[in-house]
């Protein structure tokens, strides 16, 4: 085990770490912080659970390790306050995307970063986007209304 210091920002708030590097942010995070809005889904970054965002884009917290954020910027779902992860929450709450709930917090964390750099996407860019984010209950088609209604209403609010 390689133990390292490690200083991030974490939701807005400085942070240090000390302990071992290999440890994945995920567990970091649920464990030692009680952020458990990101989620344990494969631990193989393949289903999108556990998406965070580091430096604004979106990434897998359950096969990133700690020292691979050194220096980052990360937001989880319970820091997500931008004019667009608020948007994307709402447009969320509208629809009534949530079915289980499971995968939500990533699905949120993927589709606000799509929007932060394409404000009007086409379903074909939403499906690219949000492809690498499973959901069991297959709401997909209330994931991609919600994404179109979010950057509607940030476009009338812009």
């Amino acid at each position: 085990m390689v133990l390292k210091m490690i200083s991030f920002t974490l939701n807005g708030k400085q942070m240090t770490y000390q302990g071992d590097a290999s440890k994945p942010l995920l567990w970091y995070v649920r464990e030692d912080l009680n952020l458990t809005g990101s989620k344990f889904g494969c631990g193989m970054a393949l289903c999108g659970a556990c998406t965070v965002h580091m430096n604004g884009q979106p990434v897998r917290s359950c096969s990133m390790p700690m020292s691979a954020i050194d220096g980052a910027n990360i937001t989880t779902i319970e820091g997500l306050q931008s004019k667009t992860g608020l948007a994307v929450q709402n447009a969320w709450e509208q629809l009534d995307v949530v079915q289980c709930g499971y995968c939500q917090s990533g699905q949120i964390m993927s589709a606000t970063a799509l929007l932060s750099s394409n404000s009007n996407p086409t379903d074909n860019d939403i499906n690219a986007a949000m492809q690498g984010n499973l959901c069991r209950c297959a709401t997909y088609h209330r994931i991609r209304a919600a994404i179109h209604l979010a950057a509607k209403e940030l476009a009338q609010e812009a």
